[in-house]
């Protein structure tokens, strides 16, 4: 099956653009593999981050085994590379996707698509502000996905509705006069939210994908 993307034509290393089908496709996997990590019994509120996210990944590769994306590889948590001509890593990244098609043809070695996972709680400010400070400006930043037009973040949700942690986002985003960065609900996936943001190169700009994850079971679990 053809992984369908766009690229359009850029000087140096090649701008990575994903299709809303291919974008849809991840976050309906994250869902998968969060329901199979859910079933893991150090999955709770109270597990580590790298706990939780190790699960995920383990339950991501089990979905995309049984469908019909096999093309897209979930990686271990890698190091990456803010920009080519950087020699030594500057970033490591929860967890990378690479696409077949696009290293054949690109020969682009580090990740084609970079989810990056942070516990989350609408009511807890410091979480709020580490999901936009640690999580959402490094690809802002170009830390992160510097050629990609689009970036995921993950929500552990330890309390609350998923809904509610992202308007703990946004209130963060307000008080710090930034709100141009605010989430709003997914065109692409329900349940999902999606932020736009400029960065150096006015002409590429990068677009997040939010994925606030709640645990079996709890009020977090529900919108």
């Amino acid at each position: 099956m053809r992984i369908p993307y766009e690229t359009p034509p850029a000087l140096g290393r090649e701008f990575i653009e994903l299709e809303p089908e291919v974008v849809a496709v991840i976050l309906l996997t994250l869902a998968a593999g969060w329901q199979r990590a859910c079933a893991a019994e150090d999955v709770n509120a109270n597990a580590g981050e790298v706990i939780m996210t190790e699960r995920l990944r383990d339950g991501m590769r089990i979905a995309l085994k049984n469908s019909p994306w096999k093309q897209i590889m979930v990686l271990p948590g890698t190091e990456s590379r803010s920009k080519s001509n950087v020699m030594l890593p500057d970033g490591r990244t929860d967890i990378p996707l690479a696409f077949v098609e696009i290293f054949l043809r690109t020969q682009e070695h580090d990740p084609h698509a970079i989810i990056e996972c942070k516990r989350i709680a609408g009511s807890d400010t410091h979480l709020c502000r580490e999901y936009v400070v640690e999580g959402m400006d490094r690809f802002i930043q170009e830390k992160y996905g510097e050629n990609h037009a689009i970036g995921f973040m993950v929500g552990y949700v330890l309390a609350g509705v998923p809904s509610e942690s992202a308007d703990g986002v946004n209130a963060y985003l307000r008080r710090v006069s930034r709100s141009v960065d605010r989430l709003a609900p997914s065109d692409i996936s329900d349940g999902t939210w999606q932020s736009l943001h400029a960065r150096s190169k006015p002409s590429m700009p990068i677009r997040l994908q939010h994925a606030f994850l709640g645990f079996a079971g709890t009020s977090a679990s529900r919108t």
